[in-house]
């Protein structure tokens, strides 16, 4: 089918005027990689690096989706546009997701100052989909004051949200394993903020412990460093959602305060830059890998008289 006409500039003045569609359509620009991405990032690169991003991770049945619905109405009610970017998982077999999200966020699908997108993972790993970063600069160019990142959910290594978040909330839950399990979870090593949710839940105090305990372990007694709060919730009645958003006011103010907000964003843009150059440099590698040169290379590569170094140069250097 013939490519849908898009006037970039007027779908950004949209977006800037808060119009939900104009930033609907800037985001499946983004998922579908189109070719007039590059337009559209130079036309909100003025507007970006205000919103205040805030990762949510955890393992599956935590409720991640049901606490960001709960500090969605928490930021709503100071008065706050707020943003949501849910990530679901894509299946292996069909590539489609259930993006289940929506329905736990019912509460504010008909408030005009929450934006709420789900976006599938389609195999990406790390929690996220590949476009994130870029669905996060819409957002923020659009007006959103608050951005709240959801991944999927992950197990014990997945932990790309720490570089996509300004802090990033760690959920758990009572029963989900013992100390052991606490200290191997690489993922607790990223938390600003854990929480432990469904803490009328019996084994709270256990789990709490257990994660202080984790925390106790790294090299966080110097002065001025940043030792993570564990806080306890119940998100679907709201007891602990106070004690939770001083929690993450309080790292906000302290990232403010010493410099380390403008180093995580400063580091989160290198990441992109890397990111969207090695996808180009993939894409130019596969337009090159058909060609005959890369072929005799790897007939050289079998037959003894290269090494693979050497062979990955005189690509590099055809490039």
């Amino acid at each position: 089918m013939p490519r849908r006409h898009v006037d970039v500039p007027s779908l950004v003045t949209a977006a800037r005027e808060g119009s939900p569609r104009a930033v609907a359509r800037l985001i499946t620009l983004v998922e579908n990689a189109d070719p007039r991405l590059r337009e559209v990032m130079a036309q909100l690169a003025p507007y970006t690096g205000n919103a205040r991003i805030i990762g949510l991770t955890g393992s599956p049945g935590v409720g991640k989706s049901t606490t960001t619905s709960a500090l969605v109405g928490a930021f709503r009610r100071r008065g706050r546009r707020v943003g949501v970017l849910a990530v679901d998982p894509s299946s292996p077999f069909s590539g489609g997701a259930l993006l289940g999200d929506r329905i736990r966020l019912i509460d504010h699908a008909l408030d005009s100052g929450v934006y709420m997108r789900s976006m599938a993972s389609r195999g990406h790993l790390g929690g996220l989909s590949w476009s994130t970063p870029q669905a996060l600069r819409v957002l923020d160019a659009a007006g959103c004051d608050v951005i709240f990142l959801e991944t999927v959910g992950v197990g014990q290594s997945e932990v790309e949200v720490a570089g996509l978040a300004d802090t990033t909330m760690v959920l758990l839950a009572p029963g989900m394993g013992d100390g052991i399990q606490a200290a191997k979870a690489g993922i607790l090593e990223i938390g600003d903020v854990f929480v432990v949710n469904k803490a009328d839940r019996d084994g709270v105090e256990v789990t709490v412990r257990d994660i202080r305990g984790m925390i106790s372990l790294g090299d966080r007694t110097e002065p001025g460093l940043w030792r993570p709060p564990v806080e306890r919730l119940v998100a679907e009645r709201g007891e602990g959602l106070d004690d939770v958003l001083a929690a993450l006011d309080k790292h906000w103010e302290w990232m403010a305060g010493n410099g380390e907000l403008q180093r995580r964003r400063v580091r989160r843009a290198q990441d992109e830059i890397e990111s969207i150059a090695l996808r180009e440099l993939r894409i130019r590698m596969g337009d090159l890998s058909g060609g005959a040169d890369v072929t005799a290379l790897a007939e050289r590569l079998v037959s003894g008289e290269t090494d693979p170094y050497a062979a990955a140069d005189e690509v590099l250097a055809q490039l």
